[in-house]
């Protein structure tokens, strides 16, 4: 094997890979890469039909990307009872991955408030508290694999806070059990206060 060949396996292993993957936005990093790769072993090879075909696919995932992280992409965090129908079939549905990152999450008569987080009109994930006052104590904060690695936690917990001081809460309280959730909550701004983790909304 000489080293262009070697530069195509690796393009073919990238663009394989991208479509094992649960986020779409790191399925289209990793498929971008690979398309570069693949389209440069084009060239080195004269194979002009492959360059072309992966320069698009460059360019789509370009695009893609730019409005996943772009003003383009519109967040939406819309109320919705707990006892809906839908709701009910989403946490259903994404059961095993909550009890993996939010094992302590158990349904309260408490949990009155909810809220739906859409991307793009899609349903991206779930956020359900319980107010104690001015507080709204997180008891499940969920994104869909599809969505992770997009900007609609930064968005909900930065320019769209609003969802919260509309409601008059002034400050979010969560528990974090796992390191996974601990993660999540420090990149997303909470800070550590005790054995919990605080965002002040004002």
């Amino acid at each position: 094997m000489n080293w262009v060949e070697l530069i195509g396996y690796v393009a073919s292993a990238l663009v394989a890979v991208s479509f094992m993957m649960k986020s779409l936005v790191r399925l289209r990093w990793v498929s971008l890469i690979g398309s570069v790769i693949f389209a440069l072993y084009g060239v080195l090879i004269g194979a002009w039909p492959v360059v072309i075909t992966n320069s698009i696919v460059v360019i789509a995932n370009a695009v893609r990307l730019r409005k996943e992280f772009g003003a383009g992409s519109a967040t939406t965090a819309v109320p919705i009872d707990v006892e809906a129908p839908f709701l009910k079939d989403y946490l259903a549905a994404n059961a095993d991955e909550i009890a993996h990152s939010q094992p302590e999450y158990h349904p309260s008569e408490h949990d009155t408030f909810v809220r739906l987080v859409n991307r793009d009109g899609l349903p991206a994930g779930v956020l359900i508290g319980e107010p104690v006052g001015k507080e709204l104590l997180v008891k499940l904060d969920y994104v869909s694999p599809a969505y992770r690695d997009s900007l609609g936690a930064r968005w909900l917990f930065g320019a769209g806070r609003s969802t919260f001081t509309d409601a008059g809460f002034t400050r979010l309280v969560a528990h974090a059990h796992t390191s996974l959730h601990r993660s999540y909550l420090e990149l997303v701004g909470f800070r550590p206060e005790g054995n919990a983790y605080v965002l002040d909304l004002a």
